[in-house]
């Protein structure tokens, strides 16, 4: 399998990591893996699945909102938790 290591994981982007996580689910429900790579893919989706948070986490903190006059004209932005 490559990527054995999940060293390939950090350069993925969430997209891609979210597809091969995606593809792992689907291999783990139909049933015929051997126990053996079973766990292996498990464990990559495990790293999948925390390098999907991480860069959800990153990317939540990089959202803002626009803030708007009383006349409804954008004004600038702060941060969305800023309330």
């Amino acid at each position: 399998m490559a990527g054995e290591t999940n060293e390939d994981i950090k350069a993925m982007s969430f997209e891609q990591a979210l597809e091969a996580l995606e593809r792992i689910v689907d291999d783990l429900e139909r049933g015929d893996v051997p126990l053996d790579q079973s766990i292996r893919i498990y464990e990559r989706g495990e790293a999948l699945k925390a390098h999907c948070d991480r860069l959800l986490k990153a990317a939540e903190d990089k959202v803002e909102k626009i803030r708007l006059s009383r006349d409804g004209k954008p004004v600038g932005t702060e941060p969305l938790d800023a309330d």
